[in-house]
C-alpha cells in the first residue's frame, strides 16, 4: 500500500508540474520573485498573482515607437514582466522625439515605456542574437515590429525561434501583413489610416481630409495585439504550445471602420466627412456657444424631446420634419440652423449649468488642460506619479479600467537606456559576471552606467 500510495504521489506532482508549465513556462526560483506562487504540497496547490494577474509572465519587447510598446505598457499595467530590447547607442526612436523632453527623456517615450526594464542587445552581433535565444528560452511571449522577414533573415524569426522555445507566443505588428503587394512597405499610422479610409471621412464636410489628433490606428492595433496575446496565453493553457500572431495596422483600421464599412458593403453607400457631425443620427455634433463648444447627442425621440425643453424650443416637437430621426437626417440643415442660433445665447459654462441631469449625452470640447481638470477624470484618479532615476517624479497617465480584486496599476516608471542590461544578463538568463563582461567588451550589448544594476 505504501509503494501504491508513492507512486500516486509522483504521478500527482507530475500532473501538477505539468499544468505548472501550462501556467508559466519555467518557472525556476527567480522566476517566482516576479509573481507566481509556488506549488506548497501534493495536496495544496496554489497560484496566486501578488502583482496583477499577468504576474509571473514574461514578454520580450522588440517594438518601438507606438503600436508595439502600448501593448507591451498595457500588458506590464496587469503585472507581465516586460523586457525591452533596445539599440546601444540610439534606443527606441522616440527617446529623441521631442521637444518636449523632461529631463533628457522625451515625453513621447515616457508615455508607452513604463513598468519595463531596458535591455541594450546589438542584434546585428552574432553574441547579442545569442542573447535573444536564451531570453527566449526564459519568456512567455515575444512581441516585434520590425519590416516582414527582417527578423526571419537574421535567425530571431517564429520558425527559429519556436524550435528552441515551443511555448513562446509569438506577435508581429506590421503595417500591412507578413505578405501581399504592400507586405514590404514601413507602417506607419497616418498612412494606414490614409488606406483604410479614417482620414478621408476625417475632417470639416466642405474641407481637406484631416488626421486624427492622435495615433488612433497604433493604439487600436496595441489594443488588438494585447487582446490576442491574451487570447494565445489562455489556449496555452490548454495546449501547452504557443503560437504566433500576425497584427498589422491596415487590417486594424478597416476592421475600425464598423459602421461605415457596413454601409458601403450593404447598402452600396459610400462615407464622406461631416467634421463633428453623424451620417445617421441629428443631431449628434458639436454645436459652438459663445465662448467654446458642446457635444450633443439625441440617439431617439425622447432624447430630442428632452433637448428640445432644455433648449426651450418646444415648438420643434410640432414640426413635422422632425418627428422622426429619419426625418430629422433629411431635414438637417433646418434644424441645424435653429440649434446652433440657439447655443451661440449663452457660455458653455451656462449652457452646462442648464444640461446638468439632462437625460442625453452632452459635454465641453476640452483642452487638454481642461480634460486633466475635469472633476470626474480627477475623480477617476487618472493621473498617478512615479519616480523616474533620471529626471525624478514624473506624471503617467493611469490604466482605464479597474478590477475588483486584481492590480492594474503603474509600477515603475519608463527605464534609461540599458537601465537593467545586467540584472536580466545575470538574474534571468544566469550568464556570469565574465560572461556578461565580455559581452560588453564586444559590443553585443550596452549597459547604463549609473543604473545597470537597478
Amino acid at each position: 500500500m505504501r509503494v501504491l500510495a508513492a507512486i500516486e504521489k509522483k504521478l500527482l506532482m507530475r500532473f501538477i508540474e505539468k499544468i505548472s508549465v501550462r501556467e508559466s513556462v519555467r518557472l525556476s526560483s527567480k522566476r517566482l520573485t516576479h509573481g507566481t506562487a509556488a506549488v506548497s504540497s501534493a495536496t495544496n496547490v496554489c497560484y496566486t498573482s501578488p502583482d496583477g494577474p499577468l504576474s509571473g509572465i514574461r514578454i520580450i519587447d522588440l517594438t518601438r515607437v507606438l503600436a508595439g510598446p502600448f501593448a507591451t505598457m498595457v500588458l506590464s499595467d496587469l503585472g507581465a514582466e516586460v523586457i525591452k530590447i533596445e539599440h546601444p547607442q540610439k534606443g527606441d526612436e522616440t527617446r529623441s522625439w521631442g521637444p518636449p523632453f523632461a529631463g533628457t527623456e522625451s515625453c513621447y517615450f515616457l508615455s508607452v515605456n513604463r513598468n519595463k526594464q531596458s535591455i541594450a542587445v546589438d542584434l546585428k552581433k552574432a553574441e547579442g542574437l545569442s542573447v535573444i535565444h536564451d531570453l527566449a528560452k526564459q519568456s512567455d511571449v515575444l512581441i516585434e515590429n520590425f519590416i516582414p522577414g527582417a527578423l526571419d533573415r537574421i535567425g530571431l524569426g517564429y520558425d527559429a525561434l519556436k524550435t528552441i522555445a515551443p511555448q513562446l507566443i509569438y506577435c508581429s505588428i506590421s503595417g500591412y501583413g507578413p505578405s501581399g503587394p504592400y507586405h514590404k512597405r514601413p507602417g506607419y499610422d497616418v498612412i494606414a489610416a490614409s488606406v483604410g479610409g479614417l482620414v478621408g471621412v476625417t475632417g470639416p464636410e466642405d474641407g481637406e481630409p484631416c488626421k486624427v489628433g492622435v495615433a488612433m490606428t497604433d493604439l487600436a492595433t496595441g489594443l488588438y495585439a494585447h487582446g490576442a496575446i491574451m487570447a494565445a496565453l489562455l489556449d496555452r493553457q490548454r495546449t501547452g504550445n504557443g503560437q504566433k500572431i500576425d497584427c498589422n495596422l491596415l487590417s486594424t483600421q478597416i476592421s475600425c471602420m464598423v459602421n461605415l464599412a457596413s454601409n458601403y458593403l450593404n447598402g452600396d453607400r459610400e462615407a464622406k466627412r461631416w467634421g463633428t457631425a453623424h451620417e445617421s443620427i441629428v443631431p449628434y455634433q458639436a454645436f459652438p456657444t459663445s465662448d467654446g463648444y458642446l457635444t450633443i447627442g439625441s440617439g431617439n425621440n425622447d432624447q430630442f424631446a428632452a433637448l428640445c425643453k432644455v433648449l426651450d424650443l418646444t415648438n420643434l416637437l410640432h414640426d413635422d420634419r422632425y418627428a422622426t430621426n429619419a426625418l430629422r437626417v433629411k431635414n438637417r440643415e433646418d434644424l441645424l440652423a435653429t440649434l446652433k442660433e440657439r447655443f451661440q445665447q449663452k457660455t458653455t459654462k451656462e449652457w452646462l449649468i442648464v444640461l446638468e441631469g439632462a437625460p442625453f449625452p452632452y459635454g465641453p470640447i476640452n483642452t487638454i488642460a481642461q480634460a486633466f481638470s475635469d472633476p470626474q477624470v480627477i475623480h477617476n484618479e487618472m493621473v498617478k506619479t512615479v519616480h523616474h532615476p533620471t529626471v525624478g517624479p514624473i506624471k503617467q497617465v493611469a490604466p482605464p479600467v479597474s478590477y475588483s480584486s486584481s492590480h492594474n496599476k503603474i509600477r515603475s516608471a519608463p527605464p534609461v537606456l540599458g537601465q537593467h542590461t545586467k540584472y536580466v544578463l545575470s538574474e534571468i538568463i544566469g550568464y556570469s559576471d565574465c560572461k556578461i563582461k565580455q559581452l560588453i567588451e564586444q559590443g553585443a550589448v550596452a549597459s547604463s552606467k549609473d543604473f545597470e544594476d537597478s
